[in-house]
């Protein structure tokens, strides 16, 4: 099989221009690794890192303005160092009973280890995102969690 394929590749070679060949199997190698971690489900665990997930409620619902008053403090907010990743959401279109979709605005964030997120409770730029944002909000929920 493998003399097949490349007498395959020879051919096709002579018959194009190095470059288009170059081209045509770097696009056939990429989708193939692709279809290689597609098929992999354990490579999308997130392994020993620590998870903050918080749900804000605003106090005016309604308001555009805070919304994106909030939005832009936590794209601020992730500036902080140890923040490996972070997401900021809202609710998805999605209706079953054990949904809670009555939140204004989520953050999710990504840490190495409980010790890097408590540094960010503590960060500079955190301490002033609650000082200028805090008066948008009516209610936070907090859901942190660490690998079993």
């Amino acid at each position: 099989m493998l003399p097949q394929l490349v007498n395959c590749c020879i051919k096709f070679f002579h018959m194009t221009t190095r470059r288009k060949f170059i081209g045509t199997t770097g696009k056939a190698m990429v989708a193939t690794g692709l279809v290689t971690l597609a098929g992999n489900k354990q490579s999308a665990m997130i392994d020993n890192k620590f998870i903050h997930h918080v749900y804000f409620w605003l106090k005016n619902p309604d308001s555009r303005e805070d919304r994106a008053k909030l939005v832009e403090g936590l794209k601020k907010l992730s500036k902080v160092k140890t923040i490996k990743m972070f997401h900021i959401g809202q609710p998805a279109d999605t209706n079953r009973d054990v949904i809670d979709s009555s939140y204004a605005v989520s953050w999710f964030t990504l840490f190495n280890n409980a010790a890097d997120q408590q540094s960010y409770q503590v960060d500079p730029i955190h301490l002033k995102f609650v000082e200028e944002c805090s008066s948008l909000w009516s209610k936070v929920v907090v859901y942190d969690s660490v690998d079993i």
